[in-house]
């Protein structure tokens, strides 16, 4: 007999996961949601969670999320039975085997995202570790159909290893990479002053390392010291770099031979062609977004009505102005509004430009957001 919660409480409410989650559950599924987190002196308390939450959510720093669920496992003493517990951490062993002490249903969830602008994980990876799970499979199934995730199914311990890989090796990489520009800052100037020169793989690097400089730090030391397949991982990619630095060091044809073959032709046979063919293509992609958002004329404008034909009605605007578009792309702000940023050609009129966006603004058909 399958279960449906009627309640759904999150430890860590007070998070940006735990918000996000709060806000997904109540407007997405018409639950009922309460929260506990230290933080909030407001929040529910845990007996209250324990007592009422069908569900229960661990959204919680990585570090403390393991003794935290054993927390709650000695104060629910098993009137947990029947229930399902979850936790959204970016390591999984160590949640999921806290949780598994429990006698809840045990499923370990770990969204390959920040909490998105957008209402749901629609395009976004969610890996899925069902530990223990009976009565409440059709329900989280329910709950992946909900969230519009790509949902791929593992085991705690094969998700770890990923991660190390995934994580740990792509956020070790870009954090080097900003101590080595760091380090040369006093000769070539900050990373302002290296811009102009840039290729679109140094844009998409220094892109990265912004993303993740701009977010929890926390975040990032748990991913690093918090799972067990790292260190490894990092002597691995020393390894190679060693490698590298040896063979530039000797320069001679032998060591470019070996560079050739280690490093450039054994790879791309490991990768496969089509690895590579899908890589390229979407390396272009991202390339072609990367010249569209250089435009010197463009207007980015919300269509406050979501409805067929707002978006033609926009577009035959600058039509009858004679304004010919160059590009268009759509993005979602925190607040969930699809904002268009519209390029013009090369020697489009400012006049002209700025008489669509009058008209735009006057007919209330968008809104011109400020440049």
């Amino acid at each position: 007999m399958s279960v449906h919660p009627r309640v759904v409480g999150i430890v860590g409410s007070a998070g940006a996961y735990g918000r996000w989650l709060a806000r997904f559950f109540a407007e997405h599924m018409q639950l009922t949601v309460i929260g506990h987190d230290p933080a909030d002196p407001q929040s529910h308390t845990p007996e209250q969670l324990l007592a009422e939450a069908d569900v229960l959510v661990f959204s919680a720093p990585i570090r403390h999320t393991p003794g935290l669920i054993a927390d709650y496992v000695r104060a629910s003493a098993g009137r947990e039975h029947g229930r399902l517990w979850l936790d959204v951490t970016s390591v999984k062993e160590a949640p999921v085997q806290a949780m598994l002490a429990s006698q809840a249903e045990v499923v370990g969830l770990h969204p390959m995202t920040a909490p998105p602008k957008s209402p749901t994980l629609k395009g976004r990876v969610m890996v899925v570790c069902e530990a223990r799970l009976q009565r409440w499979l059709p329900w989280v199934q329910e709950l992946c159909t909900s969230l519009q995730a790509e949902c791929v199914r593992a085991t705690p311990a094969h998700h770890d290893k990923v991660m190390a890989l995934v994580q740990a090796m792509v956020h070790a990489s870009h954090l080097a990479q900003a101590g080595v520009l760091r380090g040369y800052g006093p000769e070539l100037g900050d990373l302002a002053a290296l811009l102009p020169y840039r290729s679109a793989s140094f844009e998409l690097d220094t892109a990265i390392i912004a993303r993740i400089l701009s977010l929890n730090p926390a975040i990032y030391e748990d991913i690093q010291f918090g799972n067990p397949h790292v260190a490894p991982m990092l002597q691995r990619l020393i390894d190679q770099l060693q490698q590298l630095q040896s063979q530039v060091l000797q320069g001679d044809d032998g060591a470019r031979a070996r560079f050739r073959r280690q490093l450039l032709l054994d790879n791309r046979d490991a990768f496969g062609e089509q690895i590579l063919a899908d890589g390229n293509y979407t390396f272009e992609r991202v390339g072609y977004l990367l010249a569209d958002l250089t435009e010197r004329q463009a207007l980015s404008v919300h269509l406050p009505e979501d409805r067929p034909g707002s978006l033609r009605a926009l577009l035959h605007v600058f039509e009858q102005h004679d304004i010919s578009l160059a590009s268009i792309h759509s993005s979602r702000t925190p607040t969930g509004e699809v904002h268009f940023r519209i390029g013009f050609v090369p020697g489009s009129s400012d006049m002209a430009i700025a008489a669509a966006a009058a008209e735009v603004d006057d007919s209330g058909i968008g809104r011109v957001l400020a440049r």
